[in-house]
């Protein structure tokens, strides 16, 4: 339909309705009886001025939105407002034509010229009233001119957004970050195209360009943090441990993208979207945080979940639960919505997976210690690597993250389970724990051929959970009398192994049957040389065969050495100041007397020293798991020397 065309014809209906009142007072009489001509008179001029209107606004928006955005909002709503007005009046015209059509049609009327006008003003008129929907259908001015704002809104999303600079400080537990927030002016002029474009029905576009815009510099954020560990496979690692420091990263990413990126979508599009209400806002919001990356968190948490059992593993499982725990309120408030229920879900199968998978671990540890009485202890004395690291590990569950978070969800899983909690479940197990270590001490001690090396052992470890525990978590835990009683038995077992191996040393330089001699014959003589022998044959074999045992504590260490050399070196010291005379007066001296009491004492201090290379560990190779993955863990260091 030519624009020209329909006015040049609507102001053909207009002057047919008014000569039909001048050409028959007769036929307008019968006319106004049916059809109410003074009513449509009205609404027919008004209909021509807003055509007029009309066209003159179409013209108006063809140019750029950008240029004046509100006063091309403004031309677009009076565009809105003319088209449902020719809608709404051209109704009324059209009934009064059809009205005179039939009154014409009825009464013969003989005047062919009228009745084609009329019928060809309700065609003009008909297509008037559908002017609104056409509009709006492709290549009507309407729809051309929401294309325009659609094609603004974007413009203006993609250059006002960026991503976020991530940077961990350089402690590793806060990140700093930045990017330009949108301004206030923009997100004005956003909010108001989306009112114009929810206004004729078409906001889904809109919704799909802010989601794939925002969505895309998310992403770009993501990116930036090198988060490809985050698709890391069951199969791709052998236990947990290797892949510590990514659960570390996962930790602090997560923080970051819920306390800052996802905040930033969700205020932003809480922001943007308001007027369209709360459902549209949320569902870009959740589709928002999908596309850009929120389930490859929980899947790497859910991964890790998978791997093997192992000691590590729980303390792990416990960091993910912290990072979740410290982050829920946040969760429920971003994705506490419907539109967030598969986010919700999904979180909240991650979360029971990581707290049973931590008490499953927990309520184990006493038994997977006890079945370490099947190992060998180590052949060289020295404290058990299970014992250092059982130690080390409950100190760590007693530190105060650790056992809050640990009581936190021993108490979800009792719950869960409709089980009563009771404070003293972490304390009680740690102390299961310490008495299975002390009767495994037991079983091992019997396991030794030689029972000097067996009190040796007993000794070195006794001290190290006497020492090694005062003044820790897991010190205070066990009390001060549970200590002393290690120290006693440090004691106990220090006197007996000098008694068993050294001490009987100087049953070879006794005096007997020398005093006899004491003139200095052959006879004395002879006794020295054999005494003496005998002597350094028996000190060979005692300190080439301890040579090889380990004493790690430097304290204790120097302490049996000088009791060692306090229990030799001067009973040497006196009997070769008493009989060196007689082996002198001998030939070949030097083979009779081989140490002197300096050379003893320096050779007895070398002792129990740690070998380079030497870890003084058992050979146990699980502990729910493999220890051996825990050895370069430093939960399972072997005691430092003091």
């Amino acid at each position: 339909m030519a624009e020209s065309g329909s006015i040049e014809n609507l102001v053909a209906v207009r002057r047919l309705l008014k000569s039909s009142l001048e050409k028959s007072r007769d036929i307008a009489s019968e006319i106004n009886k049916t059809g109410h001509i003074d009513r449509a008179i009205g609404p027919a001029t008004s209909v021509l001025k807003v055509f007029d209107a009309v066209h003159g606004i179409e013209g108006l928006l063809l140019s750029d939105p950008s240029s004046n955005l509100f006063g091309y909002l403004s031309l677009v709503k009076q565009l809105e407002e003319a088209l449902k007005f020719l809608t709404d009046n051209c109704g009324l015209v059209i009934q009064w034509l059809e009205d005179v059509v039939r009154f014409l049609e009825d009464n013969t009327i003989d005047d062919d010229w009228y009745l084609l006008t009329v019928r060809k003003s309700l065609m003009i008129l008909g297509q008037l009233q559908a002017m609104e929907n056409s509009s709006l259908l492709n290549g009507g001015s309407l729809f051309a001119a929401l294309e325009k704002l659609e094609s603004e809104f974007k413009h203006l999303l993609v250059e006002n957004s960026f991503p976020m600079d991530f940077t961990l400080t350089s402690g590793g537990n806060e990140a700093s970050h930045s990017a330009p927030p949108i301004p206030v002016a923009v997100i004005q002029k956003l909010q108001a195209i989306l009112e114009r474009i929810k206004a004729n029905n078409r906001i889904e576009k809109c919704i799909t360009i802010y989601v794939e815009v925002r969505s895309s510099k998310a992403r770009a954020t993501m990116q930036a943090l090198d988060l490809n560990y985050l698709e890391i496979s069951i199969s791709e690692f052998e236990s947990v441990q290797s892949i510590e420091d990514y659960i570390d990263q996962w930790g602090n990413h997560l923080e970051f993208a819920v306390k800052h990126l996802f905040e930033l979508e969700y205020r932003l599009s809480n922001d943007v979207f308001q007027k369209a209400g709360s459902e549209v806002w949320m569902s870009c919001f959740a589709d928002i945080a999908i596309q850009s990356g929120i389930h490859g968190f929980i899947k790497f948490a859910n991964t890790v979940t998978k791997g093997k059992k192992d000691a590590i593993k729980l303390l792990k499982l416990l960091d993910i639960f912290a990072s979740l725990n410290r982050l829920r309120l946040n969760f429920n408030r971003l994705f506490g919505g419907k539109a967030c229920v598969e986010i919700q879900t999904q979180t909240r199968d991650l979360i029971k997976k990581v707290v049973d998978g931590a008490c499953g671990i927990f309520w184990e540890l006493s038994v997977q210690v006890d079945l370490q009485k099947q190992c060998t202890p180590p052949s060289d004395g020295s404290v058990p690597r299970l014992v250092s690291f059982v130690t080390d590990y409950c100190n760590q569950l007693l530190e105060d993250d650790y056992r809050l978070i640990l009581t936190q969800v021993l108490e979800i899983h009792q719950g869960w389970n409709h089980e009563k909690f009771e404070e003293g479940f972490l304390s009680n197990e740690v102390n299961k724990i310490m008495s299975v270590i002390e009767q495994n001490l037991e079983t091992w001690a019997k396991r030794y051929e030689n029972t000097a090396l067996s009190y040796l052992f007993m000794m070195n470890t006794h001290w190290y959970l006497f020492k090694h525990l005062q003044g820790t978590n897991l010190g205070n835990l066990m009390g001060d009398s549970w200590l002393r009683c290690h120290e006693q038995r440090t004691e106990y077992y220090a006197a007996a192994f000098l008694r068993e191996s050294w001490g009987k040393l100087t049953a070879f330089l006794h005096e007997e049957g020398l005093i006899l001699f004491s003139g200095g014959t052959a006879v004395a003589c002879d006794l020295v040389k054999k005494r003496l022998k005998a002597f350094s044959e028996a000190f060979d074999d005692i300190y080439k065969q301890q040579s090889n045992w380990v004493v790690l504590d430097k304290s204790l260490r120097l302490r049996i050495c000088q009791l060692v050399v306090h229990i030799i070196v001067p009973v040497y010291r006196r009997f070769m100041q008493s009989h060196m005379p007689l082996v002198e007066q001998g030939t070949s001296p030097n083979k009779y007397v081989k140490y002197s009491a300096d050379s003893l004492e320096n050779m007895i201090s070398s002792l129990f020293q740690q070998k380079l290379g030497q870890y003084g560990s058992t050979k146990c190779t699980h502990l729910i798991g493999k220890i051996k993955n825990v050895v370069t863990n430093h939960f399972s260091s072997t005691p430092a020397a003091a």
